[in-house]
């Protein structure tokens, strides 16, 4: 059985990180502009509210995940979003996404998440089936943004 493993994604990942994420972003219809560049870039620098972490399977990076930190009152203190979650498709359909899950889960843990967050593009069965099997729900709410900057 190859050996799956999770990183901290660190400086010297940036094009690493930047080509996983594009391949991300690409296939899932919304291409990485220069604001997702950088925001990716601010988390390797440090970006207090936010950590990136590599997927690698036998050494060679395979995906990455970006967890952001938040905090809410309905859910009794600090609450996280999964704000990307990648797996690149010749990783796919071998029990990785949940592997990728589970370690995510606990580096949430770790920081005092109380409440994981994730949002799933519509029609994406896949993805959904993986994040039900996980434990999360739909909770019967709409994600709405605005963009303030």
């Amino acid at each position: 059985m190859p050996i799956f493993t999770m990183r901290s994604a660190r400086s010297g990942d940036q094009e690493r990180l930047l080509a996983l994420a594009g391949a991300f972003h690409a296939e899932d219809g919304h291409a990485l502009d220069g604001d997702g560049r950088r925001a990716l870039a601010d988390i390797l620098a440090g970006e207090p509210a936010a950590c990136a972490f590599l997927f690698e399977l036998e050494g060679t990076p395979v995906g990455y995940g970006v967890l952001t930190l938040g905090y809410s009152v309905e859910h009794g203190g600090r609450d996280g979003f999964l704000d990307d979650f990648y797996l690149a498709p010749e990783a796919r359909g071998r029990g990785l996404g949940r592997q990728a899950l589970e370690a995510l889960e606990r580096e949430a843990q770790a920081f005092g998440i109380r409440v994981l967050h994730l949002e799933v593009e519509g029609g994406n069965r896949r993805a959904e089936g993986l994040y039900r099997r996980s434990g999360f729900r739909d909770t019967g709410r709409r994600l709405m943004s605005k963009r303030l900057a």
